[in-house]
């Protein structure tokens, strides 16, 4: 039987919130022979939406280029709705951290590889991502910014 303070941690929901795609050097650059540099960034946001609920968003950004030339740029936004309820303050930032990402971020990758793929590209997989070791370099470089001031 659950008591008002039992923990909690449930998935609402799982979402593509925004997805961009731009091949701004089309049908040219598709004739280019080189093989393309490819830049993947990551980023996680978590923002609250009501008491004991909350947005964890992983955000991807696909560019690749030949010489200085876009092939294509493929922004994509997903994210999950979670239920967080009485769960100690100190494990919070783990939570919205690391197991949040965690649950969300197979369903970016599988949606950046497809929309490539439908771009008519060979898909690019992201790579796995360690959320626990992004986590804790996040944290000490935020305790090395506090320390620096």
């Amino acid at each position: 039987m659950a008591t008002e303070d039992t923990p909690v941690f449930q998935i609402q929901r799982v979402y593509l919130k925004d997805l961009s795609l731009e091949q701004p050097n089309s049908p040219a650059i598709l004739l280019e022979q080189e093989q393309p540099n490819v830049d993947i960034q990551l980023g996680v946001e978590a923002n609250p939406v009501a008491e004991g609920i909350f947005e964890i968003a992983v955000t991807a950004t696909v560019q690749t280029k030949i010489k200085d030339k876009t092939v294509f740029l493929v922004e994509a936004k997903q994210a999950g709705i979670f239920e967080i309820r009485n769960i100690p303050e100190d494990q919070m930032g783990a939570i919205v951290g690391i197991a949040c990402p965690q649950i969300v971020y197979p369903y970016l990758r599988g949606n950046v590889a497809d929309v490539i793929t439908r771009a008519g590209f060979p898909p690019v997989h992201l790579a796995e991502i360690n959320f626990q070791a992004m986590y804790e370099q996040q944290q000490a470089a935020a305790q090395g910014n506090a320390t620096a001031q």
